[in-house]
């Protein structure tokens, strides 16, 4: 049979102590850059070793991820081109960034040994905002599962693609809005009116 339950339940455990372990507290940090174009971002991220974008979560959002002292030097760079707010956030490692190679490459190991088999509702992955459907191998959908724990995390272009495809509800999950609150700037950016929200 398929993956159960408990082993999605050890391989999201797994996951997260790969990641909370792989970087020693201290050497790497991440900073929500609020007010300034991903573009813009991306070009100062090239003149720093070992920083990235971690999240793209909505126009005027973007999570940067990397070495702490170079998170801490370029925070200024971005507040001096413009950004309105640079945040240090309170996490213990350098998520979705290639600081967590390591973490990806043993989840890798741990993804070989589960029977996973091919969804039934076709879902975006955020590695590559592209469409995992029946059809996707099973061993592609381990490798960005593995590969997701040091990439991007591309919220944004998921959703514009779901917006693009004619999806009109969206259903938060789990505590807070934030989500929320990024599906309305994305749509809001595309010019789309009328979509619903809801919360569970």
């Amino acid at each position: 049979g398929g993956m159960n339950e408990l082993d999605a339940i050890k391989l999201v455990r797994r996951r997260g102590i790969l990641m909370q372990s792989t970087v020693p507290t201290g050497e790497g940090a991440m900073a929500a850059v609020l007010g300034l174009d991903a573009k813009k971002i991306e070009e100062i991220l090239e003149s720093f070793e070992n920083v990235w974008i971690a999240n793209y979560n909505c126009p005027g959002q973007i999570v940067i991820s990397g070495e702490a002292e170079n998170i801490t030097k370029i925070m200024e760079d971005l507040k001096n081109v413009g950004a309105k707010r640079v945040l240090k956030l309170n996490v213990s490692g350098p998520f979705h960034s290639p600081m967590l190679a390591q973490a990806g490459e043993k989840l890798k190991k741990d993804l070989e040994k589960v029977n996973i088999k091919n969804p039934h509702i076709p879902y975006y992955a955020n590695y590559t905002a592209e469409l995992i459907d029946k059809n996707t191998s099973t061993e592609y959908i381990k490798s960005i599962l593995s590969k997701q724990v040091s990439g991007s995390v591309r919220f944004e272009q998921s959703v514009r693609k779901l917006i693009e495809s004619g999806f009109d509800r969206f259903i938060e999950i789990g505590p807070g809005d934030t989500l929320t609150g990024f599906v309305k700037r994305i749509a809001k950016d595309m010019k789309v009116e009328g979509l619903v929200y809801e919360k569970i």
